[in-house]
């Protein structure tokens, strides 16, 4: 049906101003918190082990328990950010984690930490959906996979930012500032981000036209005070409202499969691979300070194909982009596999450093921007947080998959895994896959 307050094209032809800027990093502040608390648990788990504070065996619960929780986090999250709106449901999952986090410092023992680690992802799982997502409804069509690249950007920076930390705060007091560096500065963003605004694209989905109309009007004479007279809106497409059971029928249900499975996927690179790199290279004989110096040079390499994501997915589209990081992947995770971290620095970090970056690439475009741009904005967190769930739930499975395969085949087996899964994403992504690149939100959902 035709849109009485037509938001979607009325912020669509905003000129990128202050407001944007100020919507980019309050959102942005708690993707990185987000992020770090992900990443955190790398340094983490060398640390407890090597103190003798867990046993080898508690590793892969706290691992998977952690999954657990952002994958209830993601789905609950979903149906929340649909009834109840974006600004309610990021400001709720901030608090938990922050909470939880600063908690997770004085843990007594491995089993308390291991609660208050799935405590903190029912928080983890819920910003990845609702912070996307958000951002996803503000920015325009010509620059949103840069925009949605680089929130990508500031939740991998988490990555580097703990592998320094990591290196050089576990060495000297051990894990625990780790948690309470987390919990300090997200409840600090929790504070700040109190008067970021609604959608104006979900009140309107919602029959909120009086509330839309007034927050897009407060939008556009911001605006118009730094950038002056504004263009006028395109006409918006005639769609009809879509039900969650769209989810259910083709043509959404093919883009919930590919949300889907590039979200496992991804997952299982990141939470399979990348966050076991300091338990690898131990295993590889290094020593905790030169696992962690190794882990610090590769997370270099994550904002790296975050950045070139953020390019790229603009520049040659969301899909050539996945499928190119895809096939650079399968290439250098095979040649990884064939070298000793303690006999072949050189070739480890220098193939490592490759094989990062098409990760990350991958990283910036799926979770930042190509699952949100898949679904209308009425059913938009409902199907992303289901992929979500999905992808989060696959890897409740994975660090037990992960030290079996450590075990039996050392690290070429996890490799193999990796590749497998990349295989059939490339199917998929071509098979099935839509491309957003240029296109306003409603026109993608109106091809839907």
């Amino acid at each position: 049906m035709a849109s009485a307050v037509n938001a979607g094209a009325r912020l669509d032809r905003l000129p990128i101003s202050s407001f944007h800027y100020r919507i980019f990093w309050l959102v942005g502040a708690g993707m990185f918190f987000d992020g770090y608390d992900l990443y955190v648990a790398g340094g983490v788990i060398a640390s407890v082990i090597q103190s003798k504070f867990s046993t080898p065996l508690q590793i892969p619960q706290f691992v998977s328990l952690t999954f657990v929780g952002m994958t209830i986090g993601a789905l609950v999250t979903g149906f929340v950010g649909d009834r109840f709106g974006r600004r309610f449901t990021y400001q709720i999952n901030l608090l938990i984690f922050g909470l939880a986090s600063l908690a997770a410092a004085f843990a007594q023992d491995m089993t308390q930490l291991i609660v208050l680690r799935f405590i903190q992802g029912l928080g983890l799982g819920a910003e990845i959906v609702v912070g996307y997502s958000t951002l996803t409804e503000f920015v325009p069509p010509r620059t949103r996979g840069r925009w949605l690249s680089f929130m990508a950007f500031l939740v991998v920076a988490g990555f580097p930012v703990t592998a320094l930390l990591g290196y050089l705060i576990i060495p000297a007091w051990g894990w625990r500032p780790m948690f309470i560096i987390a919990g300090v500065g997200s409840l600090i963003v929790w504070y700040l981000r109190k008067n970021l605004p609604e959608s104006p694209r979900w009140l309107e989905s919602k029959g909120r036209s009086a509330e839309a109309e007034a927050l897009m009007t407060s939008i556009e004479k911001e605006v118009t005070a730094g950038a002056g007279a504004l263009p006028p809106a395109a006409k918006p497409p005639t769609t009809p409202q879509l039900t969650a059971t769209a989810m259910l029928r083709p043509p959404i249900l093919q883009r919930m499969i590919v949300g889907s499975w590039v979200l496992i996927t991804i997952n299982t690179l990141i939470f399979g691979f990348v966050i076991f790199l300091p338990q690898f290279f131990l295993r590889q004989g290094l020593t905790i300070t030169s696992s962690l110096a190794y882990t610090l040079v590769l997370s270099i390499a994550s904002l790296l194909g975050c950045a070139l994501g953020a390019y790229t997915s603009d520049a040659i589209g969301r899909r050539a982009s996945i499928i190119g990081a895809s096939i650079v992947t399968i290439v250098a995770g095979y040649i990884y596999a064939r070298f000793n971290a303690a006999s072949d620095p050189t070739i480890v970090l220098s193939v490592g450093f490759v094989l990062i970056v098409a990760i990350y690439v991958q990283t910036a475009i799926l979770f930042g921007v190509y699952t949100p741009e898949l679904f209308p904005t009425e059913i938009r967190l409902r199907a992303n947080g289901i992929c979500n769930t999905l992808g989060r739930g696959a890897t409740v499975a994975s660090p037990f998959v992960v030290t079996a395969l450590m075990a039996s085949y050392q690290l070429p087996g996890v490799v193999w895994l990796m590749i497998g899964l990349v295989v059939i994403q490339i199917v998929v992504v071509w098979a099935w896959g839509v491309e957003p690149r240029n296109r306003a939100l409603e026109d993608v959902a109106a091809t839907a």
